[in-house]
């Protein structure tokens, strides 16, 4: 599984629907609105780089109204919870 950290910033009247339609996105497991640099985060889990590519330059491009992102990709979690076994029997 790849896990990426999706850093959005979204025009400031319309970050309640930017997120609404993010989570609405296959591969997106959470969006969260935030403080700072950036109006929303969104976590992407995906089974693929490819997936995850087509995730940020496609999906992402039907959404309107997102202004910028910035992608990171997670190399390890460092977690109380096994998340991939809770994907793998459907807990999640």
């Amino acid at each position: 599984m790849v896990t990426s950290i999706i850093l959005i910033n979204a025009e400031r009247t319309r970050i309640n629907e930017v997120a609404e339609q993010l989570a609405g996105l296959d591969g997106i497991s959470e969006v969260y609105s935030v403080s700072g640099n950036y109006d929303l985060i969104a976590i992407a889990r995906v089974a693929s780089n490819e997936e995850l590519a087509d995730l940020v330059t496609k999906e992402l491009l039907t959404i309107n109204f997102i202004v910028k992102t910035e992608t990171m990709l997670a190399f390890k979690a460092y977690s109380r919870h096994d998340l991939e076994a809770m994907f793998e029997i459907g807990m999640v």
